[in-house]
């Protein structure tokens, strides 16, 4: 579709290329998805421990999960099942402004920018929202004894 839809105009000989690339492109993007979702709901702890600029880096989290899950038991899984679900109960219970620009900025890799730009409102209202989203659910896992 995206072939379609951007190169239509292009020469055939050219369409190969651009299809492989596209390919390429759609592929890691949906790997680096998963791995942030996995790595989100994993960690909601490390949203708290922002680095030294103020600005939490993901890609970072997730070189520790990568290199930790393999030894994980059925019981460390079944309750890391547990705790998704309760996470995404919580999500689902945020203020719509907060969980939007939280599953944008931390589910969809999306910078302060594109977050803010899609959201119609400045960067500053999405760090805001940001923050509270990760407060709030922090205090709600807290509250129901989930300890990340």
């Amino acid at each position: 579709m995206k072939l379609a839809q951007h190169y239509g105009d292009k020469p055939a000989s050219e369409l190969p290329m651009l299809f492989q690339r596209i390919l390429s492109n759609t592929t890691l993007d949906w790997f680096r998805r998963r791995k942030t979702r996995n790595a989100l709901f994993s960690n909601m702890s490390d949203f708290e421990s922002a680095g030294e600029d103020g600005d939490f880096d993901l890609l970072e989290t997730l070189e520790t999960l990568t290199n930790s899950e393999g030894t994980e038991s059925a019981q460390d899984a079944t309750e890391r099942a547990q705790i998704l679900h309760q996470i995404e109960l919580q999500v689902k219970e945020l203020p719509g402004r907060q969980r939007e620009a939280f599953l944008m900025r931390y589910w969809e890799e999306m910078d302060v920018a594109e977050t803010a730009a899609a959201m119609g409102c400045s960067e500053g209202s999405v760090k805001t929202h940001c923050s509270r989203a990760v407060q709030a659910l922090s205090k709600a896992l807290s509250a129901k004894g989930i300890k990340l």
